[in-house]
């Protein structure tokens, strides 16, 4: 399984790192410059909106069906006949309920016509990860791993055309950038269904209630997590727009965004680890098969990445910000600093938390995520009328470290791993190192970009030196 684990994972990593980057770096950067600070702030806090109800769309039905048809591939046919009605149904609810909540909010017209279109794109989003969940399910990770990638190549394609085409006159226009994500959805799905009704032969839909109820009710703690962890992550922007005036709500908002982009590009790493590991994890505790080697193996790729990417955030905050965005960055770096800091318990989390979803262990990990929406909400009414968007940054901070930690000794309660005590004083040693790199990178007399690549190769090497990466241990895996 660590073998199966690397080789997609390389797969996965190289097509994402082909791709993403440039939209991220290219595409939405680009439209978060033409558009602004405040547009791009209105829009941000609408579609984090949208996504915190996406459980509605989804009742942790993706999560559910793939670690059972990772565990059971014969259910597949069965489970989509009926799944596929219960999403367009789960989309009715989804629609009452959010637009419900919006206009108790006091939302104008204009916020509610752009939560028409990303209400829409939250649905095929969720359809796609529901069909890709079968395919996983299914371990054909190479097929997963094309349309991990393919939505973001068709944005690619249609936002390039829109930006530097010379097709129209006007100044791209951030409803625009909506329109092209709902394209880019639509092919996606298609392309997502066909082969996934090709795997279940699937012949027609059936409307099977006792089934309906059973799988929302294995579904819910699913949902339950979901809804708990979306809120922790993606309720910072709603809160700035709630707790502080329109205008200035929009503006910290806009602010927040700058510094959260690259997090939310980094948490992609993180998250292709976990898409891997969930039905590897949920193939291997039916097996009864040991878990801890490959809990290991991902931990030490996850830790060693963020860690250096948190460090490097942190201490080139207001250069790479710099680089990125056209308005005034000062804040933004303020923000950016601290909620990648972040990445380093989120990587965390993507691993002992997704051992804990394929375990079962859904009442601690509910439990926990619960505990955590109510201190992030705490800490943001605290500190965003008196730190604004800086604010949020600490309390998102702050919030994903607790629950990381608490994780981690859950996992340890119930798996017994035996204590690495060689593995923790390497990571005792590296992190210090990392730091002292990173200050000593700042007094060197090159360019800032040079720096950065020299700290960022010399803190790999040290990684090399205190054996966190080994190359001779992938080969020995890839040769098993």
């Amino acid at each position: 399984m660590q073998r199966k684990f690397l080789t997609n994972l390389a797969l996965l990593l190289f097509l994402n790192f082909l791709i993403k980057p440039f939209y991220i770096f290219g595409i939405d950067r680009t439209v978060q410059n033409v558009v602004g600070l405040e547009d791009y702030g209105f829009y941000f806090v609408v579609f984090n909106f949208s996504l915190i109800f996406n459980i509605l769309l989804d009742f942790g039905i993706t999560n559910f069906n793939n670690r059972n048809i990772a565990q059971h591939n014969f259910l597949l046919n069965k489970y989509f006949s009926s799944i596929v009605l219960l999403k367009l149904l789960l989309a009715v609810v989804y629609v009452v309920v959010i637009f419900s909540i919006a206009l108790i909010m006091g939302w104008n017209k204009q916020q509610l016509i752009l939560l028409c279109f990303l209400a829409f794109n939250q649905f095929l989003l969720s359809f796609v990860l529901y069909l890709r969940s079968n395919i996983s399910g299914l371990l054909l990770f190479k097929t997963d791993s094309v349309l991990s990638v393919l939505d973001r190549m068709l944005m690619i394609i249609i936002c390039g055309v829109l930006l530097w085409g010379n097709v129209t006159d006007r100044k791209f226009q951030i409803e625009w950038f909506v329109y092209a994500q709902s394209s880019a959805y639509i092919l996606t799905a298609l392309t997502a269904l066909i082969i996934v009704i090709k795997k279940a032969h699937f012949k027609r839909l059936k409307w099977n209630r006792p089934f309906f109820i059973l799988i929302i009710k294995q579904s819910f703690p699913f949902a339950v997590l979901i809804f708990l962890m979306t809120c922790y992550n993606r309720i910072d922007s709603i809160m700035l727009e709630i707790l502080l005036p329109e205008d200035i709500g929009n503006e910290q908002a806009g602010v927040y965004a700058h510094g959260f982009r690259l997090l939310d590009a980094s948490n992609m790493i993180a998250f292709l680890f976990a898409v891997l590991l969930l039905p590897i994890f949920s193939k291997m505790i039916k097996m009864k098969e040991s878990v801890e080697q490959l809990v290991k193996l991902a931990f030490t790729l996850l830790i060693t990445i963020s860690v250096i990417v948190a460090a490097g955030s942190f201490f080139y905050s207001y250069e790479l910000m710099e680089l990125l965005y056209d308005s005034e960055i000062t804040e933004s770096a303020e923000v950016f600093k601290l909620i990648m800091g972040g990445f380093i318990a989120i990587s965390t989390t993507y691993v002992f938390g997704t051992l804990l979803t394929a375990n079962g262990s859904l009442k601690q990990l509910n439990i926990v995520a619960a505990c955590g929406v109510l201190l992030n909400l705490i800490l943001n009414i605290i500190l965003i009328p008196k730190l604004l968007a800086v604010g949020s940054a600490y309390a998102s901070l702050i919030t994903q470290f607790i629950i990381a930690i608490v994780q981690v000794i859950i996992v340890q309660s119930i798996f017994k791993f035996k204590i690495n005590y060689k593995f923790l004083l390497s990571i005792v040693f590296f992190i210090p190192g990392i730091i002292l790199i990173n200050i000593l990178s700042k007094k060197l007399e090159f360019s800032w970009e040079i720096n950065f690549i020299l700290m960022i190769a010399i803190s790999l090497l040290y990684a090399f030196v205190l054996k966190l990466i080994s190359i001779k241990s992938f080969i020995k895996i890839l040769k098993e």
